[in-house]
């Protein structure tokens, strides 16, 4: 059967040098993407019925999600030929296909009687004539947005096989004022740049902030009366604690995968060797022991392997390593300097840094240190960030000339980088796993 998943690896897929399976049981499609051009899939996202408002603002989000994805084009509504569908009755096919829209979302927002509202959406292959998807939900009415991030999961999960990212947060340095007097706080945000939240109030000068895989917990750095300390914080309550003192400086704290230890960088005597501190215990261990500064430590998922950035060799180049400090071994041999590592949560690629040539490249590579690719190359582009289903990467990018860093979202095709929309200067983001 000529379905709309077969049709994604025929026209959405036509990537140089890549893999694409198609299992028709599953109808799952497996990408390993290097290079290439990405023609989207056309989809026609119809407002949600409702009485309220609330359905258009969560087909909008749905919309706003899919097209930022790079694969999908939402078709204007203005070409539409059936008006008014809804979730209950079978679309007139013909009506869809003539104006392309290989696929269909329809849904209904209806208030219940304890106040909550009731979200159902159905989506449809156009052209095979069947429901691929249908769902509902009940939610508070604060959480309209959210609930259109979950359908938007659910429809790109059904039609490319991967999990989406769309119901998840970033974490990020916010960052206001003059260049030579910026202030930076600690912000969180949904993905698309909505709901901005401000953790700190900008007396202390802020760093590096990660979140914990496992809870809603991040940490970061701080600079309080010029002291160097780790934090743990709790975003729901806001409760703050000090990871540990530490004499020198403290850089690159990042949660271990089961969330159980922090791993960090701490400079002593003017050199920088990697610790690992168990969080309950609070015994700390020492990782590496060099005359260099090897710093930004991230594990594998699986928790087995880190990878870090190392001058031992006489400039910055990436390394790994066993958990316990075992085995390091350099794995980038280009050109220019290698900083900011961080393990993809699939574990297949790492993303970095790279300077060279006088610009700032976001790039990866396999944990071999094979494969490398450049996804972007710009004036001062730095610190990537994985979402949560390994196929997207968000950085930030200052351009000469324009008096502050921007957060970008790039995929791995390097054909889709986009500008995330933030209150004012951003830098240092991280991304969350899906929300529960």
């Amino acid at each position: 059967m000529h379905t709309i998943i077969t049709r994604l690896c025929a026209a959405v897929l036509m990537l140089a040098g890549v893999f694409a399976t198609v299992t028709p049981a599953s109808a799952v499609v497996e990408l390993d993407i290097t290079q290439g051009n990405v023609q989207p899939l056309p989809i026609a996202i119809a407002d949600f019925q409702s009485g309220d408002g609330f359905g258009k603002k969560i087909s909008d989000v749905v919309s706003a999600d899919l097209k930022r994805s790079g694969l999908f084009a939402p078709i204007d509504p203005a070409a539409f030929i059936q008006k008014g569908l809804g979730p209950d009755a079978s679309p007139s096919f013909q009506d869809w296909t003539v104006i392309n829209a290989q696929a269909l979302v329809v849904g209904r927002v209806s208030p219940e009687a304890d106040g909550r509202l009731r979200v159902e959406f159905r989506l449809w292959d156009t052209f095979a004539g069947q429901q691929l998807d249908g769902q509902q939900f009940y939610t508070n009415p604060d959480n309209w947005r959210r609930v259109g991030h979950i359908i938007a999961d659910a429809i790109y999960e059904r039609i490319t096989g991967e999990k989406g990212y769309f119901d998840s947060r970033v974490v990020f340095v916010a960052e206001s004022g003059d260049k030579a007097n910026r202030v930076k706080r600690l912000a969180i945000m949904d993905q698309d740049g909505a709901n901005v939240r401000y953790l700190t109030d900008g007396r202390d000068l802020v760093l590096t902030p990660r979140f914990s895989p496992n809870r809603q917990e991040i940490t970061y750095m701080s600079f309080g009366n010029g002291e160097p300390r780790v934090y743990l914080l709790q975003l729901e309550t806001g409760q703050r604690e000090i990871v540990g003192n530490f004499p020198g400086m403290t850089f690159s704290p990042r949660f271990s995968p089961d969330g159980q230890r922090v791993i960090m960088s701490l400079q002593q005597n003017g050199n920088a060797n990697i610790y690992a501190m168990d969080l309950r215990s609070r015994a700390t261990t020492r990782l590496t022991s060099t005359n260099a500064i090897d710093t930004s430590p991230s594990y594998s998922p699986d928790g087995t392997r880190i990878v870090f950035e190392s001058d031992r060799g006489g400039r910055q180049q990436l390394y790994t390593m066993g958990a316990d400090g075992s085995n390091q071994q350099r794995i980038s041999f280009g050109d220019g300097t290698y900083s900011t590592p961080v393990w993809s949560p699939r574990g297949d690629l790492i993303a970095f840094t790279k300077q060279t040539g006088g610009q700032f490249q976001i790039g990866v590579m396999r944990p071999d240190g094979s494969g490398e690719r450049i996804l972007t190359s710009g004036f001062h582009n730095e610190g990537p960030t994985w979402a949560p289903n390994g196929r997207v990467l968000m950085y930030f990018g200052d351009q000469k000339g324009a008096g502050g860093p921007k957060l970008h979202s790039i995929d791995l095709t390097g054909y889709n980088d986009q500008v995330v929309p933030t209150p004012g200067y951003a830098s240092d983001p991280a991304w969350s796993p899906l929300l529960d």
